[in-house]
């Protein structure tokens, strides 16, 4: 809590009694909040319930908590138990409470009488994964004006948690980096790697604009990190044997060690959902992610929804951005791997393997020039406007604008030609095609049942030879024709596959690029109908 949260003293003489308000943070006589509940935050909205939860020394202590605001004037009783490191906590779920504030919480216990103020009920997204989330608002793009307009936005609020890593679980945060905040010049325009994430600020900001109601927006990041460091112990067995990642100073790498201090403190808490943007430290492993990820996934969701008491979603929507282009590079094949796998390799999300999850797409947005490299590319913005409207359908199931980008849905081999046509979203979806290269297809004799890895050499690009308003005709080498057979076609399989904003294929309806995709022939026919 910041300085000016000061001690509130209330005196009631009733006789010589005298009744004690304390602020949230500090808690008196051994009795307190957990540290992040705080004035100025934002609990989950109905028809969630809210849990709130503290510590008292004083076990089977009896404990109020009140809700007041907005004529609701709720109290909630429970007792003080032994919790899972011996101490003492208390924990009760508020009763429902619509959008809006403020509110005040009250807990009152024997010990002392604990106050939470200005505190608003809205929905709550947690941010997470490594630098381009951890990436703040004052390392981007003409940003002065994104900040001073903060100030217009008071039903956002921000916590960022303070990177720490642990060996074991932990039950409450080992430090905040910022408490609860309105946003401000302050607030938002912390130096580098501090506080607030571009990232978790623009989809918030996005999301409040079209609901119209409270957001709280926690940002958990660390740069530099594994998926395997912010996934819960038991996802580790599931992916097989977990690859060993050589030591980086500053940057954990052990399994599970964010997990346990950044994240699952939240676990009692009611969240909404969440966002990530991960992936550049596995990349090279491809394979493995293509688990790791979507397990993870799995397991955030399983102990948020066991931890909270059924209050936060078993389903709860996860959103994440398909990594964006790094290396000036045509030619190089780094990321390809991780980008094709965020997806469980089917290109698209959300997926029968990976439901009630969103991304943006974000490769057609280089930052060559990025000072912090290009790996952090500064065009948050726009990259946010897109998960923000994938996140409004998949998480709101708001109608109306398409949310993805053109995906195909058959493709035609014409071999007497040497051409491949690519139809996209069955033909449903003018396409506006901006440029002519970025597809590729692989060539074997029909013997071969392999030779279409990422790295094989038997790939040969195939420009756009022709284009219609739903399909793009590529053109291949002849000697595929003569003497080889087509087995597999793939796009944008670069880390770096076009210039700002030109890649081929994008959507004439939301301006939104085709995903990176790659589809193997399963036989020798001429049309293959893919979704």
């Amino acid at each position: 809590m910041t300085g000016s949260h000061l001690l509130a003293t209330a005196l009631i003489i009733t006789g010589v009694a005298i009744q004690l308000v304390i602020p949230a943070s500090t808690g008196q006589n051994g009795f307190s909040f957990a540290s992040y509940y705080n004035d100025h935050m934002v609990l989950q909205k109905a028809p969630k319930k809210s849990n709130i939860w503290g510590y008292s020394t004083k076990l089977n202590d009896v404990v109020h908590v009140t809700i007041q605001g907005g004529g609701i004037n709720h109290t909630v009783q429970t007792q003080v138990y032994k919790g899972s490191e011996g101490k003492g906590v208390w924990k009760v779920a508020l009763p429902a409470v619509p959008a809006g504030g403020p509110y005040t919480v009250k807990a009152t216990s024997s010990l002392a009488n604990l106050i939470l103020k200005d505190i608003l009920f809205g929905d709550i997204w947690i941010c997470s994964g490594q630098s381009n989330m951890q990436f703040t608002l004052t390392m981007g793009l003409n940003i002065s004006a994104e900040i001073a307009d903060g100030v217009n936005y008071p039903n956002i609020r921000l916590f960022t948690v303070r990177r720490k890593e642990s060996k074991t679980r932990q039950y409450d945060l080992i430090d905040i980096e910022q408490n609860w905040s309105l946003p401000s010049k302050t607030s938002l325009g912390g130096s580098p790697w501090t506080h607030f994430s571009s990232v978790c600020w623009f989809y918030g900001k996005d999301l409040y604009n079209e609901l119209k109601y409270p957001i709280g927006l926690i940002a958990s990041s660390w740069g530099g990190t594994l998926v395997e460091s912010w996934s819960p112990p038991e996802a580790m067995s599931k992916c097989g044997a977990p690859i060993t990642y050589g030591p980086q100073p500053g940057f954990p790498r052990d399994p599970s060690v964010l997990w346990n201090a950044m994240i699952s403190p939240f676990l009692p808490f009611t969240i909404y959902g969440a966002i990530w943007y991960q992936g550049e430290s596995n990349s090279g492993h491809g394979d493995r992610y293509n688990c790791s990820f979507p397990t993870m996934i799995d397991d955030w969701r399983d102990n948020f929804n066991k931890e909270s008491g059924g209050q936060t979603s078993r389903n709860f929507p996860f959103g994440f951005v398909q990594l964006a282009a790094n290396n000036n590079n045509p030619k190089s094949l780094g990321m390809t791997d991780i980008r094709w796998a965020q997806t469980a390799s089917f290109g698209y999300v959300p997926n029968s393997r990976m439901h009630d999850v969103f991304m943006a797409v974000s490769l057609d947005l280089p930052d060559y020039n990025a000072p912090m490299g290009s790996i952090h590319p500064r065009h948050k913005k726009i990259v946010c406007d897109r998960l923000a409207l994938a996140g409004l359908s998949v998480a709101y199931h708001k109608t109306g604008k398409k949310f993805q980008g053109p995906y195909p849905s058959k493709i035609t081999n014409h071999k007497t030609g040497s051409t491949v046509t690519v139809e996209f979203d069955h033909g449903k979806s003018p396409l506006d095609v901006r440029a002519q290269d970025g597809f590729e297809v692989c060539c074997v004799s029909e013997a071969q049942k392999s030779g279409c890895n990422t790295y094989d050499k038997n790939w040969h690009a195939a420009p756009v030879s022709n284009s219609t308003k739903t399909s793009v005709t590529i053109h291949y080498p002849d000697s595929c024709r003569q003497h080889l057979t087509v087995k597999a076609v793939r796009y944008l399989w670069r880390e770096s596959p076009c210039v700002f904003l030109k890649c081929p294929v994008y959507s004439v309806e939301n301006q939104l690029p085709a995903p990176p995709f790659l589809y193997h022939f399963p036989d020798l026919g001429d049309v293959h109908i893919i979704g």
